[in-house]
């Protein structure tokens, strides 16, 4: 990267949560050659993608190249900003009325920024506020001020910036060629609700989404888990707490500490080998599982273990997992989650969005044992979760939507979850 020339840039390292991922013109970022030149990046889902592709072709005369949403934001933002701009001088004012137009025009969650060829760089976030946007700034030693967004605030630490704030909800950033920053709030009623997952298993530990750790809020989730564990069986039934590395490690240790049961690592993590929840295709999770991890037989022979995963979605890993664990010589397995049971397909920028992949959607927990082979499944509650997450927060709600099925965007209909998971299928 210190080798490219110029002195602004985009970068995007998430899969895509919309389209073919395995297509080279699926990759972001995107690209427009009117009004300026356009360059966008997205984290995020938009959820009425039928309606703006007929939009875009029918009414705005746009082409676009690919499934992505994310191009179909991108040439949202174009048209909307070119019928703003009443001559080659691009104002503030022209950016902010035309993010203001994409929030009229785009449903569901977007995080994006987008550079505009000669004259700076766009953030905005949608008006939900669902997935993280957060500005940085350093002071160069000629006193310029330099500028980053990023959805993490470990991006901005690790590159020597300091952390000024997070993008609000429906909220527009223009930062110019010279290093001048203006702000506008672009939506007519903003509202935050960061998505839940994110703190439980897509952030890195490290980092600080909304001004809540994303550490500590995973302590937490162990704490309340073990006060439900308490209830659930009697802990002399148990001989060790175990994770599985990396996310769920800080939920397991508040758990053995709080049920007062000694904690163990014996499962191993391949550092080659990338997260699994992440990967397209049930058939590569699969493959993956045990590349990903081994079992140490030490750790397990003859033991009752209390297992800690951070979450259970499709239960493709925990499934190997338990078997992992019993092939090592694991006299009895109890499983946890430091999640509640995901239950409703995430369309807001996880890649989770068919309800029949999903182990906990229409069963119970006894049918859920079975399917995984295990004494017993304890799972967080969405009390306890929101609890973990929101404490000491001045945040007072949360995207449950996966949990709860309840959508905050209000526009998800049956209908269209029908939509999406019959064209994640085909």
């Amino acid at each position: 990267m210190r080798s490219l020339k110029g002195n602004i840039g985009l970068g995007h390292v998430r899969y895509a949560t919309k389209g073919n991922a395995n297509r080279e013109e699926e990759a972001q970022p995107f690209y427009v050659n009117a009004p300026y030149g356009i360059i966008l990046v997205h984290n995020g889902n938009l959820t009425n993608t039928r309606e703006l592709e007929k939009d875009l072709f029918n009414k705005d005369r746009r082409h676009t190249n690919s499934t992505s949403d994310t191009e179909m934001l991108l040439n949202v933002l174009a048209t909307e900003l070119n019928s703003n701009i009443s001559n080659r001088d691009l104002l503030p004012e022209y950016i902010f009325n035309a993010i203001s137009s994409v929030h009229e025009r785009v449903d569901g969650s977007y995080a994006a920024i987008a550079l505009i060829a000669g004259h700076g760089i766009i953030a905005f976030r949608d008006p939900y506020g669902i997935r993280p946007l957060v500005i940085g700034r350093r002071i160069t030693k000629t006193n310029a001020q330099e500028w980053i967004v990023a959805s993490e605030s470990l991006v901005i630490e690790n590159n020597d910036y300091e952390i000024v704030r997070d993008v609000e909800p429906g909220e527009a950033i223009f930062i110019t060629i010279d290093g001048e920053i203006f702000s506008k709030q672009c939506s007519k009623d903003p509202q935050l609700f960061p998505c839940s997952f994110e703190y439980v298993y897509l952030a890195r530990p490290d980092s600080v989404m909304n001004g809540i750790s994303v550490y500590e809020a995973r302590l937490r989730m162990g704490d309340l888990l073990a006060e439900t564990i308490k209830k659930e069986i009697s802990l002399g039934d148990v001989d060790v707490v175990m994770p599985i590395p990396d996310s769920s490690r800080p939920a397991a240790m508040q758990v053995a500490r709080q049920l007062g049961i000694e904690y163990r690592e014996g499962f191993f993590k391949n550092r080659y080998v990338g997260r699994t929840f992440i990967m397209p295709g049930q058939l590569q999770r699969k493959k993956s599982v045990r590349q990903k991890l081994n079992a140490m037989g030490t750790e397990f022979k003859n033991k009752n273990i209390l297992i800690v995963d951070d979450s259970v979605v499709r239960g493709t890993t925990s499934q190997q997992i338990v078997q992992m664990a019993k092939f090592a010589g694991a006299n009895k397995v109890i499983f946890t989650s430091a999640a509640p049971p995901v239950r409703f397909p995430h369309v807001y920028g996880i890649n989770m969005p068919s309800r029949k992949e999903l182990i906990a959607h229409n069963r119970t927990i006894g049918q859920i044992e079975d399917i995984l082979s295990i004494d017993k499944m304890i799972y967080q509650n969405v009390p306890d979760l929101k609890t973990a997450i929101l404490e000491n927060s001045s945040i007072s709600n949360l995207d449950l939507s996966c949990f709860t099925g309840e959508y905050v965007t209000g526009t998800v209909t049956p209908e269209y979850l029908e939509w999406v998971e019959n064209e994640y299928l085909s």
